[in-house]
């Protein structure tokens, strides 16, 4: 039996998920068994997930999943590189994935690879620090550097967001010797971004635009069923849906209330971006405007997003674990059990199930889940309904066996 493992938000989960995991099973068998590695609370792009991570661990599986691992928060809000490098580093350690799947404008693995590989090169860094004394951005900079070793049509793979987080999958396996094969669909429908309503399987940035928007119907169709339910169940519990505006003051509060050094801790490239979210966070009335006001050319407005939401969960760059500790175990179904069981024998680190069970590993392992705590206590003052946003709901949450 083939054991794939996808890398995952599902933020919410759509109908384009689903296509990915048939074309999984299609390509290496009906029997495939599919390990998620699922992003908690908060998500790459430096937000709040739209639902809590066990409700969406459990449309997972009730959509096609087996087994649904998280993906820690330090490796969940990071740039797309340590991202990459998270998920890799949790599907080697369950010892037993074959393929790592992941869908992409291109869909094709090969040239996705060949591209990882030139980014991997020395010569590279040198290229990059030529082009960012132009002002762009570190992105385009890179795009730019990349061209100069690759044919134009393959440096512009970099254009696109699926094909550049390939990249960075390519990358984080060759990065680690990984035996895992990349193995890539190419993506149908709409957009990473796209907000188009007639599009056959709709992105997820439009299911969440169309929840902010109270669109829920048209929201809810443009779901799995199982996702679609779960949802009704969180919003019915007062859980869902989650943004960042729903405690905004919260966030603000944070901002203005942390020193220009604590804001110095957060910027990993030591540009002086720091200054700039400083600045802005002293007389910005909104988490956007903080966010626009800091914004140039040269940053990415994902990147001032993440480092507001370190900022707001006391995260800080020089903190975060070079390696995973644990496995954390947030759904299942049968085959997943079943798959659990064998990793008994194969995974390279301790597989957590009961939350308590932490306390029996080490001080890295109880450092991360204590951090993930927090992050889910602050999480949950985003929930609609403050009656049940109560503290401690790390420590109570087991996994969701389906």
């Amino acid at each position: 039996m083939q054991i794939a493992g996808i890398i995952i938000e599902y933020n919410p989960m759509h109908l384009g998920h689903v296509y990915l995991l048939e074309q999984v099973r299609a390509r290496l068998g009906a029997d495939t068994a599919i390990i998620g590695i699922m992003s908690g609370n908060f998500v790459q792009r430096g937000d709040f997930a739209v639902v809590r991570k066990h409700a969406r661990a459990e449309a997972a599986v009730r959509s096609g999943m087996d087994l649904v691992l998280e993906l820690p928060l330090p490796w969940a809000v990071a740039s797309a590189e340590r991202f990459a490098d998270g998920g890799v580093q949790v599907l080697e350690k369950t010892g037993l994935v074959t393929d790592l799947a992941f869908g992409s404008e291109c869909g094709n693995e090969m040239i996705l690879r060949k591209a990882a590989e030139a980014l991997l090169s020395p010569e590279l860094d040198e290229l990059v620090r030529r082009e960012l004394t132009k002002g762009d951005s570190f992105a385009a900079a890179r795009q730019r550097a990349l061209a100069a070793m690759l044919p134009p049509e393959e440096a512009s793979l970099l254009e696109t967001p699926n094909n550049t987080l390939g990249i960075e999958y390519c990358k984080a396996l060759l990065r680690r010797g990984s035996a895992i094969r990349p193995m890539t669909v190419k993506r149908k429908g709409a957009a990473y971004h796209g907000a188009e309503l007639a599009e056959e399987l709709p992105s997820a940035t439009l299911a969440r635009s169309l929840l902010r928007e109270g669109k829920r119907g048209l929201a809810l169709e443009r779901m799995p069923e199982a996702m679609a339910r779960v949802y009704e169940r969180e919003e019915a519990a007062g859980r869902a849906p989650v943004f960042r505006e729903n405690c905004e003051r919260a966030v603000l509060a944070r901002l203005r209330t942390i020193t220009e050094a604590d804001f110095a801790a957060l910027d990993e490239g030591r540009e002086g971006l720091y200054h700039r979210l400083y600045e802005a966070s002293r007389a910005a009335v909104s988490v956007a405007e903080v966010l626009e006001n800091a914004k140039t050319k040269r940053y990415a407005y994902a990147r001032l997003s993440r480092m507001t939401l370190w900022a707001y969960l006391g995260l800080t760059p020089a903190g975060f674990p070079a390696e995973v500790p644990y496995l954390r175990v947030l759904a299942a179904n049968g085959t997943g059990r079943a798959l659990l069981a064998r990793m008994r024998e194969t995974a390279a680190v301790p597989i957590l199930t009961k939350p308590a069970d932490v306390r029996q590993l080490g001080s890295e392992a109880q450092a991360l889940f204590a951090l993930e705590a927090h992050a889910t206590d602050l999480y949950a003052l985003a929930y609609p309904h403050l009656s049940a946003a109560g503290g401690g709901g790390e420590w109570r949450d087991g996994p969701v066996i389906v």
